[in-house]
């Protein structure tokens, strides 16, 4: 009985020493996912306090007086009043689509991107909406969203 207990120890060791490695190699995977997700959360809320204090030192404003911009931007827009909330928004809708075009490129990042795209979609709108008018915003976002929908669907009945 000795001798068959250290034959199924053997047995065992290489079972096991295989399944650490492809633990390992999960784990690896998923840290790796985490950093991006950490890295897009820490430069939305950088864009963030940001743009709060560039509103409150009154940068934002002197950037919209600017001759450049008075050029550039639509007629209608030089009656708005930027809110802290919407530029924060369309900053954060912005970073949120880089993550997934980043998602999309590098293969040791990539996973299923549909909910960051939605919700940047989302945040881009509502950060626009104050700039353009829910009216043009809103039918603009409804309509990208299904876009995006259909053209994840038609990819996915491909492969």
């Amino acid at each position: 009985m000795n001798e068959q207990q250290p034959h199924h120890e053997k047995a065992e060791k290489p079972i096991d020493e295989k399944s650490e490695k492809e633990v390992l190699k999960h784990d690896e995977k998923v840290e790796q996912q985490d950093q991006l997700s950490t890295i897009t959360w820490s430069l939305m809320l950088i864009w963030a306090g940001a743009a709060v204090l560039a509103i409150n030192l009154g940068w934002f404003d002197a950037l919209l007086d600017c001759r450049f911009c008075t050029r550039i931007l639509p007629d209608n827009m030089a009656m708005f009043e930027p809110s802290a909330w919407s530029i924060i928004m369309v900053g954060a809708g912005v970073i949120l689509m880089a993550a997934a075009l980043v998602r999309t490129l590098m293969p040791q990042f990539h996973r299923n991107i549909g909910g960051t795209l939605l919700l940047a979609a989302v945040f881009i709108g509502v950060g626009l909406g104050n700039f353009f008018g829910w009216d043009l915003v809103w039918p603009i976002v409804l309509i990208a969203i299904g876009v995006g929908v259909l053209v994840g669907g038609l990819g996915r009945s491909r492969k």
